[in-house]
């Protein structure tokens, strides 16, 4: 019969093999560089949690990378490991300079699985602010870490926390592209599909569950939407020409995107299976780059129809296009914030190409980055980040900004060009 020893010993050998197996696969994995931090961080200590060695302390340390990249936390020193259930000395915490204490502990449960338990302190008002409850597979670690970054972000600053979330991206390597789906924060990164020709501009799904993206492998722009469940996919557009730059609508039932079967490159939009095409705009030059605004009520996207090419949006069921940008000669790309309230763009400022955001009510701008070859701007869906494309040394690496500049973060992998991300959305529990 086995005892608690020997399970316990398992269980640890199990999430090293898994830990093992993460490093190994490091080199392909997204790398993030931080720089900057918000203007008011708020200290925090996170402890190691109380029980299994490898396990609790793996787990608080991914609380601690999240809190710590998003740039809204300075870490606190924590010292000894604390369950949740512990007495917790403010006044210590208090003095060395801690506003708000994580503990937890970690305990094997059934079937090889564990069970984590963490709590949230406010130091200064000496008071729990709530806790849960998790069970596990040792291979779910960095997730479970990655809820409890979630849940303290959230009760800290009012706002969801982005830390589950994952991202889609582009890796080209010589004579091959993939489609890669990772955490936000880099790692865990999986293929969704690998092919000799291109493959660009993915598109999430509202309820994250499939991927619409551009897929050179017929030697033609075909616009396909892919299940993440199954890998399976279905075409979504292939007519005479170009398909390109699809776009979901806030329900998930219609795509917006771009075709060159009539002529020009002009926006279009259908069901995700592809029947019912209308055409919503007629213009003399090139529509291209659609996105739904939040509340579905319009697309915007990119033209050059007034000669030279600017953010435009039209109402979602066609009509008359309105110009939204006109400072400048180059604005492409427009992407809207998850509250409708900004817009994301790339604009053309003596001779580079950044990053900018346009508060939609009262039109002011903000140019967010430093660099010359930005493209490719998708939110977070909590609206605090923007990732986005850039290039370094003639090499794509993907890089995130915070909505007002402060945060910067550069993702980059060993080996490889990096592009066309798109940041997805909430998970749903």
């Amino acid at each position: 019969m086995m005892t608690d020893l020997m399970k316990s010993a398992l269980l640890r050998a199990a999430f090293a093999l898994a830990v093992f197996s993460l490093s190994f696969a490091a080199r392909a994995q997204l790398t993030i560089e931080i720089t900057g931090a918000g203007a008011n961080r708020i200290p925090i200590a996170i402890t190691d949690f109380v029980g299994e060695p490898g396990v609790s302390r793996a787990v608080a340390l991914v609380v601690r990378a999240d809190l710590e990249r998003s740039g809204l936390f300075k870490l606190v020193e924590a010292g000894t490991p604390l369950a949740e259930n512990a007495a917790v000395n403010f006044a210590d915490w208090k003095a060395r300079g801690a506003d708000a204490l994580v503990v937890g502990s970690v305990a094997p449960a059934a079937n090889g699985r564990f069970e984590v338990r963490f709590r949230l302190h406010d130091v200064q008002k000496q008071a729990s602010l709530g806790g849960l409850a998790y069970v596990m597979t040792p291979q779910q670690g960095r997730a479970t870490g990655h809820r409890i970054a979630d849940f303290v972000y959230e009760k800290l600053l009012g706002e969801p926390g982005i830390f589950s979330t994952r991202i889609a991206y582009v890796v080209k390597s010589p004579g091959r592209f993939e489609l890669q789906i990772a955490d936000a924060d880099g790692m865990n990164a999986q293929t969704a599909l690998a092919s000799r020709e291109p493959i660009i501009s993915p598109a999430w799904s509202p309820d994250g569950t499939r991927l619409a993206y551009v897929s050179f492998e017929s030697k033609k722009p075909v616009v396909y939407v892919h299940s993440l469940a199954t890998g399976r996919r279905h075409v979504a557009a292939n007519f005479k020409g170009s398909n390109s730059a699809p776009a979901w609508s806030p329900d998930g039932n219609k795509l917006a995107v771009v075709l060159t079967k009539d002529g020009a490159s002009q926006l279009y939009s259908l069901n995700a299976d592809g029947s019912g095409v209308v055409r919503l705009a007629s213009s003399a030059g090139i529509d291209t780059e659609p996105f739904f605004s939040p509340d579905g009520k319009y697309i915007y996207f990119t033209s050059d129809r007034g000669g030279s090419p600017q953010a435009y949006r039209i109402e979602a069921g066609g009509g008359t296009a309105q110009r939204i940008t006109f400072e400048g000669s180059y604005n492409v790309t427009p992407r809207l914030s998850p509250d409708g309230k900004s817009m994301a763009y790339v604009s053309r400022n003596g001779g580079r190409f950044q990053l900018t955001l346009m508060d939609l009510a009262t039109r002011q701008t903000q140019i967010l980055t430093d660099s010359d070859k930005d493209e490719s701007p998708s939110f977070a869906p909590n609206g605090r980040m923007i990732l986005y494309a850039s290039e370094i040394g003639g090499r794509g690496v993907l890089a995130a900004v915070s909505s007002d500049g402060r945060v910067k973060q550069k993702l980059s992998v060993q080996a490889g060009d990096v592009r066309e991300p798109a940041w997805g959305p909430f998970l749903k529990n």
